[in-house]
């Protein structure tokens, strides 16, 4: 049980870094990638022994490339990175805008994924865990959720990137099910984290967030695959 070898993506602050935390806690080799060295650093030396710098911009196909050769065997895989750079409706969000969200939660997801399913592949009890959000819900953004009702419709780019990964959730748990894999999507809820600029200290624990991942990561070979779960293991609606 103590080769277990986990890598989550982002994992230098927020979320990521108490998933990165707690899968330490739980025995896993951890992987902590981040974009930026000196950054990832420092949340290695927090988590303690088990946790090792992994340098990865999930946007650079030459650091994925490098990143994924130096792991020879992967038994979990956290795509946690992610950005929401604008906050405005349909109507008011350039294309740019929508392209440079969608390079980091969706495109980059899929480079990193691919990247490590050699990896993965060695591991007898393979788990992958996107982490998406509940406002990615097209069931609660045509009937909203009262925890973010007050945002329909803004945030167009960063809710639409996660309901195409939470489309691409599901593509890859059917892809991958014959050879044991889980892959399933996790809202994490509403966290006080550096995503949003002014969200600091509005949000829930980051922590508890990351136990909904950690929870998805350690999933038994009769758990669920291609689900939708909430930070506390209740499915959330497509």
């Amino acid at each position: 049980m103590n080769d277990r070898t986990a890598l989550v993506t982002g994992a230098n602050t927020g979320i990521g870094f108490h998933v990165a935390r707690l899968l330490a806690e739980e025995g896993f080799r951890v992987h902590v990638g981040s974009r930026v060295a000196e950054r990832g650093e420092r949340a290695v030396a927090e988590i303690g022994a088990n946790a090792r710098l992994l340098v990865l911009d999930v946007t650079d196909p030459g650091s994925i490339e490098r990143a994924a050769a130096g792991v020879d065997r992967l038994d979990v895989l956290v795509n946690n990175a992610g950005v929401q750079p604008v906050t405005g409706t349909p109507a008011e969000t350039g294309v740019e805008a929508f392209r440079q969200t969608y390079e980091t939660n969706v495109f980059g997801v899929v480079a990193v994924t691919n990247a490590f399913l050699p990896a993965l592949r060695r591991s007898a009890h393979p788990r992958v865990v996107n982490v998406s959000s509940g406002t990615a819900s097209l069931s609660w953004s045509t009937a909203p959720n009262p925890q973010f009702a007050e945002g329909v419709p803004r945030s167009a780019a960063y809710r639409s990137s996660k309901a195409a990964l939470n489309a691409l959730t599901v593509l890859y748990a059917l892809e991958l099910a014959e050879a044991g894999f889980k892959v399933n999507a996790l809202a994490p809820g509403l966290r006080s984290t550096g995503l949003v600029p002014g969200l600091t200290g509005r949000g829930g624990d980051p922590a508890e967030g990351a136990r909904g991942a950690v929870r998805l990561a350690l999933l038994p070979d009769d758990g669920p695959t291609g689900g939708f779960f909430s930070w506390d293991g209740t499915p959330v609606p497509w």
